[in-house]
């Protein structure tokens, strides 16, 4: 099922664990520094382990999660999931952004067309709200 490995570089994980569809995806966010190990940024060789904590920032979505396996290899979502364990005051500031991003509309998808002189005033006075 799983590999009995000891360290595999971040990209790689990051990768084998479904957060990026593909390893140059997972190199460019840690680039950007939108993954963070024990609270520090990392380069892509940079090896994970057992134990590790690991912040992941992508897009709206914000992770914090303990590494508990490693592999190489990228398996089907189910096996994947085990391979971290999300803490609890991670899984909760998910959904409720989720449920916040769920009410929301833009004000700008009302307009079709190249805004009005009318309409920019509008969306003026909600951005200083």
């Amino acid at each position: 099922m799983l590999e009995n490995l000891s360290v595999v570089r971040i990209d790689k994980w990051l990768w084998a664990a479904r957060f990026f569809k593909s390893r140059a995806q997972a190199v460019v966010a840690i680039e950007a520094g939108r993954i963070h190990l024990e609270g520090e940024r990392v380069k892509p060789a940079r090896v994970v382990k057992a134990g590790d904590r690991l912040l992941i920032q992508r897009e709206q979505e914000r992770f914090e999660l303990f590494v508990r396996f490693v592999t190489e290899t990228r398996r089907s979502a189910p096996l994947a999931r085990l391979l971290f364990e999300e803490t609890p005051e991670s899984m909760l500031a998910r959904q409720t952004a989720a449920e916040r991003r769920k009410y929301f509309t833009e004000p700008s998808q009302a307009i079709k067309a190249r805004p009005t002189k009318r309409d920019r005033r509008e969306l003026e006075k909600w951005r200083e709200v």
